[in-house]
């Protein structure tokens, strides 16, 4: 095999903590940056690593004692290579090691599909005819030389996006090079995962930008909870000048159906036939109640009396609550042992629900039914909020509506395992969160439906996207089942801290996610992909657009939008 320049020998290492590199003296320390993919070609092994620190070093003390003049350039350069060098710290991600010399030195990889065994990959094992990527458990000898990555470095750790046994989707490309680097979209669908980075990192860009793929490779359904009317119709680009960035259902719109808690707002922005969605008093629970608390200032002693109230009138209890006067409030407490001051404090904070534009006495239609038709059908929904994005509307209706669909899907999925029959098998649903922290914080997680989601993985084909800026605020348990994390900047040490739960050679890690750009860069780690990888993100642009191939809604035929409209009402029982 044919290698390039090499950069650097191996002097010291050990498994757990690393690679120390001695560059070689024509190298200069500022062309290597924290997060970048490097190759060390031991003798029997070549080992894939990361980048994760830099540092300068000199040969003697007296050096550092009395280190030439600024301008004695003629002295730096006599010290350069010899009393002066740099380091690198490389953490070994993953190796392989050639079944023959030959196909070696011929260059053979994992890119030709005819060299590729069709299944021949795992989760610890992706391999070719020719190589076999494998956890890392030696070290390369002392003196290995260390070079750049090549293309086909990436093409056979991260794979190709025609892959025709794998549905790959680029999300980006390495930092210093133009290659493009893939996930594997249907191992990320089938765990939960989060997007994750501080305010203004570009999470909702990068959120359109998988969803796009997930929807054109048909890896999953989605079920998109669109708190701030970002993902479905067009939305502000960030930056100087005022632009617009095209939705999901601009881009896909045979594939893709909006329901909205807000139609008027819906339609000042100029969605077309967005489907009205109103939720009843009697779909709501108590546990949904739990969640909201601290929004509607709920005791817990009002929770206990809500559950006596359940337990009386079933699922009429708040419509009966409200409608209650305080002799019959008196009455009930008489009889039931309920607390008088509860339930009336109950009641007071109860009617801010009936204020809520979406919220109904009762409904004529099956909203959340219709949503599951759309599902079944293949289509991807995305719930529009409008001027109902505050935390009170958003976090309820979320959680009521989908903890009645999950409780469907648990039941096709017993189904399937019993009849096993593939037409029982259920769709692969993912659903689309934003503020995660306040579904999923360790008082709360338990309680709700996004925390048995998370919890439960893979078993009822309903899975996570969770977009959040504060990872610290959500519990534990619940971040060691994020399948695959892809992290923007962070600044906040407990937010840094928590995006390595359960994650093995985080130390390392952690230094190299502290240097990521405020701007289109992300670490990506996890189950969707073979190692971590430092990406800069792919763009959410005309040449996006045009690279997923949809058809974009200004380009469909009036007749064509019509029927389309038509069909998708008529699916949904309208």
């Amino acid at each position: 095999m044919e290698f390039g320049k090499p950069l650097g020998s191996v002097i010291e290492g050990s498994l757990i903590r690393g690679l120390e590199v001695r560059l070689h003296p024509d190298v200069s320390v500022e062309d290597l940056r924290v997060g970048k993919f490097l190759v060390v070609q031991g003798r029997r092994s070549r080992f894939f690593c990361m980048l994760t620190d830099v540092a300068l070093g000199t040969a003697s003390a007296r050096i550092l004692a009395n280190p030439p003049e600024p301008s004695n350039l003629f002295l730096q350069e006599v010290l350069s290579g010899t009393g002066t060098y740099g380091t690198a710290s490389l953490s070994p991600m993953l190796m392989f090691t050639p079944q023959s010399e030959d196909a070696i030195a011929n260059g053979q990889s994992a890119r030709s599909p005819k060299q590729r065994p069709k299944g021949a990959a795992s989760y610890e094992v992706q391999s070719s005819a020719n190589v076999e990527l494998l956890p890392v458990k030696t070290i390369p000898s002392h003196f290995s030389q260390v070079y750049d990555a090549a293309e086909r470095d990436f093409r056979v750790v991260f794979g190709w996006e025609d892959d025709p046994h794998r549905r790959n989707f680029v999300i980006g490309q390495p930092i210093d090079m133009s290659v493009p680097i893939c996930l594997d979209l249907d191992r990320f669908v089938e765990r939960s995962n989060g997007i994750f980075g501080k305010s203004g990192t570009g999470k909702s860009f990068l959120t359109r930008v998988l969803l796009s793929g997930t929807i054109q490779r048909q890896a999953a359904v989605n079920l998109i909870f669109d708190m701030h009317s970002e993902y479905g119709w067009e939305a502000v680009s960030e930056g100087k000048h005022f632009s617009t960035v095209k939705g999901l259902r601009q881009l896909f719109p045979g594939q893709v159906q909006i329901f909205t808690l807000d139609p008027e707002a819906t339609k000042r922005r100029g969605v077309r036939d967005a489907q009205e969605l109103y939720i009843s008093f009697d779909q709501i629970d108590v546990e949904d109640l739990m969640l909201v608390r601290g929004e509607l200032n709920l005791s817990e002693a009002s929770l206990e009396n809500a559950i006596i109230l359940r337990n009386e009138f079933g699922k009429s209890w708040i419509n009966r609550l409200l409608a209650m006067t305080n002799e019959e409030i008196q009455d009930f407490c008489e009889t039931k042992m309920g607390n008088k001051s509860s339930i009336m404090a109950l009641q007071r904070k109860l009617n801010r629900l009936a204020d809520l534009k979406y919220i109904r006495a009762a409904c004529p239609h099956n909203y959340v039914g219709q949503i599951l038709t759309a599902i079944d059908g293949g289509k991807h929904v995305i719930v529009e909020f409008g001027s109902q994005s505050n935390l009170l509307s958003y976090m309820l209706a979320t959680n009521v509506i989908a903890r009645r669909i999950h409780a469907i899907y648990v039941q096709k999925a017993e189904r399937f395992l019993q009849t096993k029959n593939p037409s029982d098998r259920p769709q692969q649903l993912m659903i689309t969160i934003e503020e995660a922290h306040r579904f999923l914080d360790p008082a709360t997680a338990r309680q709700t439906i996004f925390g048995t989601i998370a919890r439960e993985m893979r078993k009822y084909f309903v899975t996570l996207l969770v977009v959040d800026q504060r990872p610290s605020g959500i519990d534990n348990e619940v971040m060691s089942q994020i399948g695959t994390r892809i992290t923007a900047l962070l600044n906040d040490e407990k937010d840094i801290d928590a995006i390595f739960t359960g994650v093995s050679g985080a130390q390392s890690l952690r230094s190299v996610l502290a240097k990521l750009d405020s701007k289109q860069q992300a670490l990506i780690l996890g189950h969707a992909t073979p190692m971590p990888v430092v990406v800069r993100t792919r763009a959410y642009d005309a040449q996006f657009y045009q690279e997923v191939g949809a058809t974009a809604w200004e380009d469909m035929p009036d007749e064509s939008l019509f029927r389309a409209s038509e069909a998708a009402k008529a699916d949904l029982g309208f």
